[in-house]
């Protein structure tokens, strides 16, 4: 007879039932885990696509902001010169309302391309995320 306490325990067995759960609800887990990984890439690039897009359409905007700034000095400096050279008070009133009338067609253009590089801002920015989010949904189901 051995001195050994533990001698006379009987050696624990797993069931083959609970075996198999468990490795079921592990495998389970990893596909979870695998997936939930590649949500969160996904989302990860996606961002970074939208953020890029917004930040190349923001320089777009800004760009086309400043080209309005000039363009609208310019002619504001045109009209100042233009205006000196008027020899009545009726000639300067004729070249202001001549001004103004142009400078109303040119604002209402400006305004019409700034709308529209705004659109076109904000749907470019969206579209990275769009296709994100359809991948998440296509990648759960």
């Amino acid at each position: 007879m051995s001195n050994d306490p533990f001698s006379t325990v009987i050696p624990f067995q797993v069931p083959e039932q609970v075996r198999a759960f468990a490795e079921t609800s592990v495998n389970q887990a990893r596909e979870g885990y695998n997936k939930f990984k590649a949500v969160a890439e996904s989302n990860n690039e996606a961002m970074e696509a939208a953020y890029t897009s917004a930040s190349k359409g923001a320089s777009d905007f800004t760009a086309k902001l400043v080209d309005i700034a000039k363009a609208n000095t310019a002619s504001t400096f045109d009209f100042a010169y233009a205006l000196m050279g008027a020899k009545t008070l009726p000639e300067a009133f004729e070249m202001f309302n001549s001004h103004a009338h142009r400078q109303l067609e040119t604002l209402s253009a400006q305004s019409k391309e700034l709308a529209e590089i705004g659109q076109k801002l904000a749907s470019d920015a969206v579209q990275p995320l769009k296709a994100g989010a359809s991948k998440v949904f296509h990648n759960v189901a």
